[in-house]
């Protein structure tokens, strides 16, 4: 919006409907970048949390930070910003977090199973892992190494969570 005439709509927006939109320009502008999480807290503090589907460097929270920052009115609302990248922490939230994250190891609750394994593949609808587990012979005693596989749809998890080893 800098450099044009504010559209008269935009001044009866409220806070959150205004960096919703604005964020949306900040995100066209980087296609690699997503939203994860935005928050707006009573005191008018405002969390940005993006990702990307390469990363996200220090350059584009600050872009993103710019694009919000810069076409606010601080006269019109006082307000803090903070943007920041989606940390491992966080867990995993949004399909594009699946689809970069192949090729890693992930925990992965659901309503009825905790599974650890490595995510093979991520689609449209469901996740694969893959993972090793000793498990009884089938004939004799002592125990093999055996590789699981499963498919999970993404409606069905809970939380995941990249594991980091090292």
């Amino acid at each position: 919006m800098r450099g044009r005439e504010v559209p008269s709509f935009y001044l009866f927006m409220s806070l959150k409907d205004k960096v919703q939109n604005l964020l949306e320009g900040a995100l066209t502008e980087n296609p690699s970048l997503f939203l994860i999480d935005f928050k707006i807290y009573p005191d008018n503090r405002i969390e940005v949390i993006i990702d990307g589907d390469d990363g996200v460097k220090v350059e584009d929270c600050i872009a993103v930070s710019r694009a919000i920052e810069h076409n606010l009115d601080r006269d019109e609302e006082d307000f803090s910003l903070e943007v920041m990248s989606a940390g491992v922490s966080e867990g995993i939230r949004h399909i594009r977090q699946y689809k970069k994250n192949v090729g890693r190891k992930l925990k992965v609750k659901t309503k009825d199973d905790k599974i650890e394994g490595e995510l093979i593949s991520a689609t449209d609808d469901a996740i694969t892992l893959t993972w090793k587990t000793r498990e009884p012979k089938p004939v004799g005693k002592g125990k093999v190494t055996v590789t699981k596989k499963v498919s999970v749809l993404y409606e069905e998890i809970v939380e995941a969570k990249v594991m980091i080893t090292f």
